[in-house]
Order: structure tokens, then C-alpha cells, then sequence
């Protein structure tokens, strides 16, 4: 089969690599445009096996569709893709299109997936891989694989210990299926279906006034992007590699009730939160007993809620 991969980043590049070492027959990746002077991944990866490539700065151009059908694809595949995308570029391919979501579809559509199945709680995710139809994430399904989450599992290891390398393997195994003729196409549920808004800092605000476990999930589920925040001195601190300790308390949530080597601890109702490290709003992440130095946090200080 002639495939087409739109991608990015270290997961497009695995896909890629993978589907080469199968020998499938790769025509053309198409990443975003540059940002900068550091290739993508997947551009990078292409340009080392000399496969063409493409990258339009919209897939509303019509030249840029014209091009596309000159591929003529048998297949194309979307791993991990942030740009919007009209629906017939997924027709065109004569086996049509496939697409990984990390989430077990229809629940947790959107750009977020991960996130929101960690801040909500959920003992377990997972991915799809489906045939997009021009919805949000809303065409039928071809395969499904699940993974549990930690009660300390973050967004960060969900995604690189489980969802990225199955996420890879699954979309293989999804040509071996269409290759076969055996590739179901399983209509989406309506009912249970979730949407959520991108993970961004309209969502990382901690309200301290929630429960602990609530406050533990967005931090996990923020980490590593965008990162929880709380307000200190008027300066957004974010939260990153902290742990939920079941801990009795009578301080008020958001106070400070220990500095240590390790780090630092916020009362939270009905546990506290063990930080290890932070990122204030100038400079990148740091280890937060190095911050609790440098700022003189001591207990008693308090964070403000995020918003």
C-alpha cells in the first residue's frame, strides 16, 4: 500500500520507523511547518530515508489538496496531529484513514485526552485508533487497547510508559488489519460520550478549597504541561512531581506546613501535597527545596487559589 503519514514529534517518528521496518511503502510525511531552527522529529526521520515531504501551513489550500491526491495514497495515517484537517483528505486514500487518540473513544475527545481522564480520576484509559469523519474524534472505531492508571501515575508517564510505544504498536497492528481485509469499523457510542477544552491555564487554577484527592488529580493530570498552579505573591507557582500524603491537618488549605530537603508540603483538605519541584513564572522548572531557599518560603506562608 502506498501510505501518507501526518504527524510530529517522537511519536510520528516511531510510527514512521516502525512502518518501515515492515516494509510498508511510506510516499510522504507531512509535519508542520518549522518553528525555529531544531527540525521535527518526524521531518528528520524522513529526510534520513529520503521520503518526500510536506508541509502546508493549512490543509485549506486547494494546491495543497491537489498534491495530496497526486500521492495517491492507499492509506494515510494521522499520528499525532494538532492541525485541523478537511474531511476529504480522509476519503481520498483508496483504504481510506486512521487516526491514534490517546482515550478509549467516545469518552474524552479532544486535544486533552490524557489530561482529563488523570484530573477526573479515572482508574483506567487508553487509546484508539479510529477512521476519522471530519468530527472531533467522532468516526468509527477500528481497535482499542486500555491501561490502568496509578493512583501517582501524571500525564507525563501515562503517555511515555504506556499510551506512546502501544499507541505505535496499535497503529501497526491496524495496517496488518487493513492489509488483511479484517479491519472493523465500529460505530461510536453517543451516549456516555465526553468532550473536554484543551488543558491550558483556564483549566491548571488549583482551588484549594477542593479535596485532596481533587487538588492531587489536576496536579498529576497538569504535569508536565501546562503545570497546576497557585498564586504566591501575586506570582503563578506551578506544581510538578508531587505526591498526596492522607494526612491529618487543621491548617488551611494552601498553607505551607513543612520545608524540607526534599521539597515542600501544602495543606490540603484532608491530606497535604508533597512538592518536589516547581516552576515560577520566570526561569524553567526547579527543584522546589532550592525555591523554598531562594524565596524564603517558610511554613505558614500561604498559596492563593490559582484563578
Amino acid at each position: 500500500m502506498r501510505i501518507v503519514l501526518v504527524g510530529q514529534a517522537p511519536f510520528g517518528a516511531k510510527v514512521l520507523e516502525g512502518l518501515l521496518e515492515k516494509g510498508e511503502e511510506v510516499v510522504a510525511a507531512y509535519t508542520p511547518p518549522d518553528r525555529g531552527s531544531r527540525l521535527d522529529p518526524l521531518k528528520e526521520a524522513a529526510l534520513a530515508k529520503g521520503i518526500a515531504i510536506y508541509q502546508p501551513a493549512t490543509y485549506k489550500d486547494d494546491q495543497v489538496f491537489a498534491e495530496y491526491q497526486d500521492l495517491k495514497p492507499d492509506l494515510t495515517i494521522l499520528a499525532f496531529v494538532t492541525d485541523i484537517i478537511p474531511e476529504k483528505f480522509f476519503t481520498e486514500p483508496s483504504r481510506g484513514t486512521i487516526c491514534y487518540h490517546p482515550s478509549l473513544l467516545p469518552l474524552h475527545r479532544g486535544a486533552s485526552a490524557i489530561n482529563w481522564a488523570i484530573i477526573m480520576g479515572r482508574a483506567k484509559t487508553g487509546l484508539t485508533i479510529f477512521w476519522p469523519d471530519g468530527g472531533i474524534d467522532t468516526g468509527p472505531i477500528l481497535l482499542q487497547k486500555e491501561v490502568e492508571i496509578g493512583a501517582d501515575d501524571t500525564t507525563g508517564s501515562i503517555y511515555f510508559n504506556h499510551l506512546f510505544p502501544m499507541g505505535v504498536d496499535a497503529i501497526l497492528e491496524s495496517v496488518d488489519l487493513i492489509k488483511e481485509g479484517k479491519a472493523p469499523r465500529v460505530k461510536q457510542a453517543e451516549e456516555g460520550a465526553t468532550y473536554e477544552p484543551p488543558c491550558d491555564d483556564r483549566v491548571a487554577a488549583i482551588d484549594w478549597e477542593k479535596s485532596a484527592q481533587d487538588v492531587y488529580n489536576l496536579v498529576r493530570g497538569c504535569d508536565p504541561q501546562p503545570g497546576a498552579y497557585g498564586q504566591l505573591k501575586g506570582e503563578k507557582i506551578r506544581f510538578y512531581g508531587a505526591r498526596l500524603l492522607l494526612e491529618t491537618t487543621e491548617e488551611t488549605p494552601g498553607t505551607v506546613s513543612k520545608v524540607y530537603p526534599e521539597g515542600f508540603q501544602v495543606a490540603l483538605k484532608g491530606g497535604k501535597l508533597a512538592v518536589s519541584k516547581v516552576r515560577p513564572e520566570t526561569g524553567g522548572k526547579m527543584e522546589a527545596a532550592a525555591f523554598a531557599s531562594e524565596r524564603g518560603l517558610e511554613v505558614g506562608d500561604r498559596f492563593g487559589n490559582g484563578a
